[in-house]
């Protein structure tokens, strides 16, 4: 232990297990007081336990840290508020804020229901804004925060299946930039971590469905083939450091967490463009287009070679 975080007080969403629970006992060990909130739901959110919460706090407080549990939901204002309101008064302040808590219903996007996008929107991309605002308003008025939320390689690459989770996790890399943007001048920073680490979440997709959509292209890009061990464990330290003193400069960033790899996310900048004076003709876009923004660029979902489609060259007939 070494008591980098000594006196300060946190939340931390979706603690009860996982990722959540290892970046609440790491904020604990370096001498953070801690809400462990989790309101003990299955992986598609459904169900109420108030056991992985309480299970956690009671670890926390056998190792000398000091942590209780909230069991709201972050899909509620009331929850974010709530949990929030609890920091308060149950250690004075609030320092840091740590969204992590998500659910899935995996689904491709021609069979999602309104109901499956909706209930991923409101966890991941609303459940956000519900904590985000009310720790906002204090820590704007304390002039200091910390702040950092859990995006996705989902939503900054994409992942066949998850067109709900997938714009949620997109919507917090954007909300982070702008939290960040929002309340930088008053010595808030807000950042986010892209983790990989097998957790119930990421064992929910079944096997066949993995290996269904990997054989059609459809899968999104695996860890770094010198990954070879990805635990929640591993993505806490790069989570606990960005609410240190020390990253007091670092703010509006996303960075990819899995193994021993950390590394920053680029940011969303044009990387080819063509000009001219005036209005592009749709003729000379069919030319340029493929044969300037888009040369060696790859479908990452392309059809498969027979279908027939229009527009698509004739396959090449050797002789």
């Amino acid at each position: 232990m070494t008591d980098k975080l000594k006196g300060r007080n946190a939340v931390v969403t979706g603690a009860g297990r996982g990722i959540g629970s290892a970046v609440a006992v790491l904020l604990a060990h370096e001498g953070a007081s801690v809400v462990v909130n989790d309101p003990g739901v299955n992986v598609d959110g459904s169900g109420h336990d108030a056991g992985p919460a309480d299970q956690l706090v009671e670890e926390i407080r056998a190792a000398g840290g000091t942590a209780v549990a909230n069991y709201d939901s972050v899909a509620e204002p009331d929850g974010g508020e709530n949990m929030v309101k609890q920091c308060l008064d149950a250690f004075g302040r609030i320092d840091i804020l740590i969204n992590v808590a998500g659910i899935l219903r995996d689904r491709m996007i021609f069979n999602m229901t309104e109901q499956e996008w909706d209930d991923v929107i409101a966890v991941h991309l609303k459940g956000h804004y519900n904590t985000i605002k009310p720790a906002a308003v204090l820590m704007r008025q304390q002039r200091c925060g910390r702040i950092v939320n859990f995006s996705s390689i989902s939503g900054l690459r994409g992942n066949s299946g998850q067109a709900n989770y997938g714009a949620a996790k997109a919507g917090i890399a954007g909300l982070t930039r702008v939290v960040a943007r929002d309340l930088g001048r008053y010595g808030v920073t807000c950042n986010a971590i892209a983790p990989g680490a097998q957790t119930r979440m990421s064992d929910v997709v079944p096997e066949s469905a993995r290996q269904l959509r990997a054989q059609r292209g459809m899968a999104a890009a695996g860890p770094p083939p010198t990954v070879v061990e990805r635990t929640p464990e591993q993505v806490a330290p790069m989570t606990v450091y960005l609410c240190t003193d020390e990253a007091w400069n670092i703010n509006g960033k996303i960075f990819h967490v899995a193994g021993g790899i950390v590394s920053l996310a680029a940011e969303e900048a044009p990387v080819r463009r063509i000009q001219k004076d005036g209005k592009w003709e749709l003729a000379e876009l069919v030319s340029l287009v493929p044969a300037n923004l888009l040369f060696g660029v790859e479908n990452p979902a392309p059809p498969p070679p027979d279908l027939d489609l229009p527009g698509r060259p004739a396959p090449q007939t050797q002789v």
